[in-house]
């Protein structure tokens, strides 16, 4: 398989918008999958406090072919002023299942 896939993590206020921004993205086939996992405890540096609080993280799996347009969407559309978009290289995985993930990838139709 020549092309590569990533996969992206985003964490969300709720999971109310982690799944109505998930929607999107899939249907758009910017990504082809959304793993949503409610609820994980976020501490972190924010404007010289330390922060913490509940969010909900999203692993997206999708071609990176489409990662310009993926993290552009995913941008415009998340509530956070400066929103945690990290994608790391896929760099083995089940074939068919990578294959999958590329066919639900690109231009929707």
């Amino acid at each position: 398989m020549t092309e590569k896939i990533l996969l992206a993590l985003s964490t969300f206020p709720d999971a109310e918008t982690a799944r109505k921004i998930s929607n999107q993205l899939v249907a758009e086939k910017l990504a082809a999958c959304a793993n949503i996992l409610p609820s994980v405890e976020s501490i972190y540096r924010w404007k010289e406090k330390i922060e913490s609080g509940n969010e909900t993280l999203v692993f997206f799996k999708l071609s990176q072919h489409g990662q310009s347009a993926f993290q552009e969407k995913l941008r415009s559309l998340h509530p956070y002023e400066v929103p945690e978009i990290i994608f790391v290289p896929v760099s083995n995985g089940l074939p068919e299942y990578l294959g999958w993930v590329v066919e639900n990838c690109g231009q929707a139709h």
